[in-house]
C-alpha cells in the first residue's frame, strides 16, 4: 500500500508541467497562489509569534498559554496553505464550496481566540501587545472565508465575530480605549485579508473569463469561415449540377428516340462539368490563400498584445499571390509557436527580396531546451515537433521553396526561402495533368 502511494506521488510529480510549459494566465495564477500561501506566514511572524513570545510574563501559566497560542497560529497557517487551492477553485467555479475546510478554519480560530482571552484573563502578556495577536488570528480564517462567500456576507460575518470576540475580552477585563482599539484591530485584519485575497482572485476570474471568450471567438470564427466556404460551394455548384441533371435527362430521352441532338446535349454536359471543376478550384484556391502583408501586421499586433516586442522589416508588395500565401502561412505558424512555446520577450520578422528570391526569417528568444539540430536534418526541435512545420514545408514546396530552422543559445530561428516564379500560373501551381486536377478536387 505504501509503495503504491509512493508511485502515485511520483506519477503526479512527473506529470506536473514546468514553468515554461504553462500559459501566461497559468503563471499569473501560480504567482497569486504563492503570494496567498506566504500571506498568513508573514503576519504570523510579524504580528503573532515574535511579539507574543517576547511579551510573555514570567510564570508557567503564561508560557503554557502563550506557546499554545503560538502553535495554534502556526497550525492555522498550515491549514490555510493546505486548503488554498480548493478555496480558489471554488471561487473560480471549478468545484463546490469546501465546507469542511471552512469548518476546520473557524474551529481553529475559535480555540485560538479562547487561548488569547485566557492570556488576557491571567494577565500573562505585557500591556497592549496581545492586540497584534488578536488581529493576526482573524487572517487565516478570513482568507478562507473571502474565497467562499460574497463580500457583503463576508463583512457581516466579520462584524458578528468582532462583536463576539470583543465580548470575550470584555469578560476577561479589557475596558475603555483598549477594548475599542482591539475591536478596530480585529476588523482591520479581516478587511485587509479581504482586499489581499479577493481582489487578486477577482482579477484571475476576469482573466480566465477573457481567455475562454477568446477561445469561443476563435471557434466561432472557424465556424463562420466554414459556413462561408459552404455557401460559396453551394452558389458555384448548385446551379451547375441542376443544369447537368436536366441536360443529362434530356440527352437520355433524345437517345431513346434515336435523335442526334443527344450528342450535343452530352457535349454541353461535359462543358458545364469542366466549368464547374474550374470554378470549384478557384473557390478552393481563394479559400486557402492568405495575404502576407495582413499576416505580418496581424502577427505583430498579436505578439505585442501578449507582451512580446515584435519588429517587422520588409514589405510584401509586388510578390506573387502564391508566394504571399505560402509565406503568410509561415508567419502565422511562427507567431503561433512563439505564443505557445517558450517564454519569448522579443520576436524579429524580416522579409527580403533580392534578384527574385524571397527570404523570410523569424527569430525569437525564450527557448529553454538544449540546442536542437538544424531543421534540414532529421528530427525537429523539441518545442516545435509536430505537424505544423512539416505542413509549412509542403506549402513552400508547392512554389519551389525551402524551410529551415535552428535552435541555439536560447533562440529559435525559422528561415523560409522561395525562388523566382516563372509565371502566375506556375506560382499558383495549376495541375499539370488530369489526374492531379482530379486529386485537387
Amino acid at each position: 500500500m505504501l509503495l503504491g502511494r509512493v508511485r502515485a506521488w511520483q506519477r503526479g510529480w512527473h506529470g506536473q508541467r514546468g514553468w515554461h510549459g504553462r500559459s501566461k494566465i497559468e503563471k499569473v495564477e501560480f504567482q497569486s497562489l504563492a503570494s496567498w500561501h506566504a500571506l498568513p506566514w508573514i503576519f504570523y511572524l510579524s504580528w503573532s509569534s515574535l511579539p507574543l513570545g517576547l511579551s510573555l510574563r514570567p510564570g508557567v501559566t503564561a508560557h503554557v498559554l502563550g506557546w499554545t497560542l503560538i502553535v495554534l497560529g502556526a497550525v492555522q497557517c498550515v491549514h490555510a496553505n493546505r486548503t488554498m487551492r480548493r478555496s480558489l477553485d471554488h471561487f473560480l467555479k471549478r468545484r463546490a464550496m469546501p465546507r469542511r475546510d471552512l469548518g476546520v478554519a473557524i474551529a481553529l480560530m475559535t480555540v485560538a481566540y479562547g487561548v488569547a482571552i485566557g492570556l488576557q484573563a491571567t494577565d500573562s502578556v505585557k500591556e497592549g501587545l496581545l492586540s497584534l495577536t488578536a488581529m493576526y488570528l482573524m487572517i487565516p480564517f478570513g482568507q478562507a472565508l473571502a474565497f467562499a462567500v460574497p463580500i457583503r456576507t463576508y463583512l457581516i460575518r466579520i462584524a458578528v465575530l468582532d462583536v463576539l470576540i470583543v465580548a470575550g475580552f470584555t469578560a476577561a477585563g479589557v475596558r475603555d480605549g483598549r477594548l475599542l482599539a482591539l475591536a478596530g484591530f480585529i476588523v482591520f485584519g479581516g478587511v485587509l485579508t479581504l482586499f489581499a485575497s479577493r481582489c487578486g482572485a477577482w482579477t484571475l476570474s476576469v482573466m480566465w473569463e477573457a481567455d475562454r471568450a477568446r477561445e469561443v471567438e476563435a471557434r466561432l470564427a472557424v465556424a463562420e469561415e466554414r459556413l462561408r466556404f459552404g455557401r460559396d460551394l453551394h452558389d458555384v455548384m448548385g446551379r451547375n449540377l441542376a443544369v447537368i441533371a436536366l441536360k443529362s435527362e434530356l440527352a437520355v430521352q433524345l437517345a431513346r428516340r434515336g435523335r442526334d441532338e443527344a450528342v450535343d446535349q452530352m457535349v454541353e454536359v461535359q462543358r458545364i462539368a469542366q466549368e464547374s471543376q474550374r470554378e470549384v478550384r478557384e473557390v478552393v484556391r481563394g479559400y486557402r490563400e492568405i495575404d502576407l502583408g495582413v499576416e505580418l501586421t496581424g502577427a505583430q499586433g498579436v505578439l505585442e498584445a501578449a507582451g512580446i516586442r515584435c519588429r517587422v522589416t520588409g514589405s510584401a508588395t509586388g510578390l506573387p499571390a502564391a508566394v504571399q500565401s505560402a509565406l503568410g502561412w509561415v508567419v502565422r505558424e511562427a507567431a503561433t509557436n512563439v505564443l505557445r512555446h517558450g517564454d519569448a520577450r522579443r520576436c524579429d520578422i524580416t522579409l527580403a527580396v533580392a534578384d527574385g528570391h524571397t527570404t523570410l526569417v523569424v527569430e525569437n528568444d525564450g527557448v529553454t531546451e538544449a540546442p536542437a539540430r538544424d531543421g534540414t536534418a532529421e528530427g525537429d526541435p523539441p518545442r516545435h515537433r509536430g505537424t505544423g512545420l512539416a505542413g509549412l514545408r509542403e506549402r513552400l514546396a508547392a512554389v519551389g521553396g525551402t524551410l529551415e530552422w535552428t535552435s541555439a543559445d536560447g533562440s529559435f530561428r525559422l528561415r523560409a526561402e522561395v525562388p523566382p516564379q516563372r509565371s502566375d500560373r506556375a506560382a499558383l501551381r495549376e495541375p499539370a495533368d488530369p489526374a492531379e486536377e482530379e486529386a485537387l478536387l
